[in-house]
């Protein structure tokens, strides 16, 4: 995949002085990117020489190593988009849980790298707290938004932590790939997922006597 300057988070902590270069910051994600995704440990030289970008350039864009490898990896996902409330919530929940940003079509964000990034975050525990700080909690904000506006409606259970039911639908795609060594992308890792997902509704919704796969209508 060729990174673009449209799918490269900016810096953070960027400071005043001069102005933002796209071409530049595209050089240094690109490198960056290419060696993670080449199995390479992404050094500071390593991605200098890749780049033929200065270190001086490197360190006024990024606070830190970590943080750049952090916006690599992250380079390619989609920004998630605020759920629907004027309608079905199950449907515009578990949908958004099964959209296929990781697989093996064109607009995917490759499995290999999602396994990379996985390998490198548990190898490195400061690196996963900075994806989790930069990347992963906020990519989080709307279906927890969801969720909470399900509860203030009366849809969802009141006593629900938004936070644990978050991790517990998102753990049935991790298991898939990190535990059962399946592709994200298959049929049946996606059917699991899917009855995975409406198990779990169904303990979350107010009213657990219908069965799975109720409407939660918020219009």
């Amino acid at each position: 995949m060729t990174v673009t300057a449209a799918a490269i988070p900016a810096p953070a902590g960027r400071g005043p002085g001069r102005p933002r270069n796209d071409d530049i910051d595209g050089q240094i994600l690109a490198a960056t990117l290419a060696l993670v995704d080449e199995n390479e440990t992404p050094t500071v030289t390593r991605i200098v020489e890749r780049s033929g970008v200065s270190r001086a350039a490197l360190y006024r864009r990024w606070p830190s190593i970590t943080a750049l490898v952090a916006a690599a990896v992250d380079a390619g996902r989609e920004k998630p988009s605020p759920i629907p409330l004027d309608g079905d919530l199950r449907e515009a929940v578990l949908g958004a849980f099964l959209a296929p940003e990781i697989g093996d079509g064109p607009e995917a964000y490759p499995e290999a790298r999602f396994r990379r990034r996985v390998s490198m975050a548990m190898a490195d525990r400061e690196l996963q707290q900075v994806y989790w700080d930069s990347h992963v909690s906020r990519r989080r904000v709307p279906i927890e938004d969801a969720l909470r506006t399900g509860i203030e409606r009366g849809v969802l259970r009141a006593d629900l932590d938004v936070e644990a039911c978050f991790d517990l639908l998102a753990g049935v795609f991790y298991y898939q790939s990190v535990v059962r060594g399946e592709s994200l992308g298959a049929g049946t890792a996606r059917t699991r997922c899917a009855a995975a997902l409406e198990v779990a509704w169904r303990g979350m919704c107010t009213d657990r006597s219908v069965p799975v796969g109720p409407s939660c209508d918020l219009g």
